[in-house]
């Protein structure tokens, strides 16, 4: 695909409009990803860049929209990107240089949420807030936005400077944290003030606070289904990124916090996403992660819950010592990346049935791509995330946007795949120091 294809938001307000109408699968769609007992081929397509190297497809919904960021000519800034028939549309930003769509939308009507940096101006207190999870560190503050028919619109606070926007429903409700005046004593300076989780809209300007668990000062919502569930965090609020933050897993019921549980560690417990059935992914760590409230070691493993009532560990694939669960759709169906030791490599999963299988694995025989990195999965089973593009069998600092497509008819294929030797290719420090970031472990 030409990456000098541009679309202009303004150009597709109107298509987009007309495209965004609820998306049910038939009968024979849900019959076909539910009968599988193994995950399917996968054709794999490269999507165009806004002019840049770095590309990340972070979420899609039913629709088939892609979304999530891609740098602009010359790498300095990134933006939130949406991909519709494979084609790149930049969404902007509030007015700073950077935005991105992180989390889990899962709206079929047209609303996407993110984040953005909203002014040119270092951020008055010196904080990074939450900020660098996507958006490079340049200390420019940040808010969640709503973007909806081509218009980008910033998202309220409890008060503070800093907000950040995660999940939308179908409903129109979008979840995140945003922080008020409260100066928290359990932050890491230069980080201030206390962090919330929130619910954003339905309506213009409206702002629901979500309690943490007791007595945790702190919270923030990652995800939302279209029941109203929320998923998220609770803890101290220390760099307001991971570790102890995330000290509980949290599940919001009707605006009541539940503890979910973890796998043992007391850091880095995070739901990343709920489908409408109420099941759960995301990662939590280990026993042995924190010695003395200090974190000494990053052991987190993909977690599904609830399983008969039970927080489920999902394992890693062979030979790596880390994962995480980065989307679950209505079919059961997780997918997540998988790492060794420090975060050395990593590779794109996908769990069904009891089994965990590398996406690389699964997609066509001979491809310039390598899955690093996953996004989210819709009920269609298409897959979003992020890959490295191959030179000599090893990965390039190219990092671009996929879409995987399944293949139900193909069963002998994805057999045959499945059972050949996975790689294991190491990604350049620069590619680690991104994931790492993402995920909280390098500030």
């Amino acid at each position: 695909m030409n990456s000098r294809l541009r679309v202009t938001t303004a150009a597709l307000a109107c298509v987009l409009a007309s495209l965004a109408t609820p998306s049910k699968l038939s009968p024979q769609q849900q019959a076909n990803v539910q009968q599988h007992l193994a995950p399917p081929h996968y054709h794999v397509f490269q999507l165009s860049s806004l002019g840049g190297s770095v590309s990340s497809g972070n979420t899609i919904n039913n629709l088939g929209w892609a979304m999530g960021s891609s740098n602009l000519t010359g790498n300095a800034s990134e933006h939130a990107t949406l991909w519709v028939f494979g084609l790149p549309i930049n969404l902007g930003t509030l007015g700073g240089p950077n935005s991105n769509i992180g989390w889990p939308v899962k709206n079929d009507h047209g609303v996407i949420a993110g984040v953005s940096e909203f002014s040119n101006a270092p951020d008055p207190n010196g904080e990074k807030f939450s900020c660098p999870v996507l958006l490079p560190d340049t200390g420019l503050s940040c808010a969640g936005f709503r973007w909806e028919n081509g218009h980008m619109t910033k998202l309220p606070t409890l008060g503070g400077p800093n907000g950040f926007a995660t999940g939308v429903n179908n409903l129109g409700q979008i979840v995140g944290w945003a922080e008020n005046m409260v100066h928290d004593p359990t932050c890491t300076p230069p980080q201030i003030f206390q962090f919330e989780a929130v619910i954003y809209g339905p309506r213009t300007g409206q702002i629901q606070q979500l309690p943490p668990l007791p007595p945790d000062p702190d919270s923030a919502a990652t995800a939302i289904n279209d029941l109203g569930q929320v998923v998220g965090i609770s803890g101290i609020c220390e760099d307001a990124i991971g570790e102890l933050s995330a000290e509980h897993a949290l599940l919001w019921e009707n605006g009541k916090p539940i503890d979910i549980g973890n796998l043992g560690g007391k850091a880095f417990n995070t739901p990343m996403a709920i489908n409408n059935h109420g099941q759960i992914a995301g990662f939590s760590d280990l026993p042995g992660d924190v010695v003395d409230n200090v974190l000494v070691n990053v052991n987190f493993h993909a977690f599904l819950w609830p399983v008969n009532g039970k927080i489920l560990d999902l394992g890693t694939l062979e030979g790596d010592s880390i994962s995480e669960a980065t989307a679950i759709n209505d079919q059961g169906q997780i997918i997540g990346t998988s790492f060794t030791a420090g975060f050395a490599s990593s590779r794109a999963f996908i769990w069904q049935n009891g089994e965990m299988t590398d996406l690389n694995t699964l997609i066509q025989p001979n491809s310039n791509l390598f899955l690093i990195s996953t996004g989210d999965i819709n009920d269609r089973g298409e897959i979003t995330g992020q890959a490295c593009v191959l030179s000599g069998g090893a990965c390039t600092n190219q990092l671009v946007a996929f879409i995987g497509i399944p293949d139900f008819n193909d069963d002998a294929s994805a057999a045959a795949q499945t059972e050949s030797n996975p790689r294991k290719i190491a990604i350049p420090d620069t590619i680690r120091e991104q994931l790492q970031r993402r995920l909280g472990v390098k500030h």
